[in-house]
């Protein structure tokens, strides 16, 4: 025995009416109306020609653009850092490779005015 719901056979009957009745078209005068309302609501051509960009946007955009230039700002900062003031471990590696040890005093704590190096005469 098959159970079925009266509610579905109605709305099957009526989504077969709808069917068969083709669809409504708007009025020529609707559709008029919202022509000539949209085309008072466009914006007006503008005669305003955009340039080349300057040297500047193009090496931004060759660079990838503002994260890109600040992960090269970190990096040279880093870099830097590292070349000033090296770890003990790159000290280390540097002297095993090249085979001398090179200290590079940056801040010299004598500046020679007693031999009379910045001295006129």
């Amino acid at each position: 025995m098959t159970m079925t719901n009266p509610n579905d056979d109605m709305l099957d009957d009526l989504f077969t009416q709808a069917s068969a009745q083709p669809p409504a078209q708007p009025s020529e005068d609707l559709i008029a109306r919202v022509l000539a309302d949209a085309a008072g609501v466009q914006p007006a051509p503008s005669a305003h020609v955009i340039g080349q960009p300057g040297l500047w946007a193009r090496i931004m955009d060759a660079i990838g653009g503002w994260p890109a230039l600040g992960g090269l700002a970190a990096a040279t900062v880093a870099g830097i850092w590292v070349g000033v003031a090296p770890p003990a471990s790159v000290s280390d590696l540097t002297a095993r490779l090249m085979g001398d040890t090179v200290s590079v005093d940056l801040f010299s704590t004598t500046l020679l005015l007693d031999a009379g190096a910045l001295s006129d005469g």
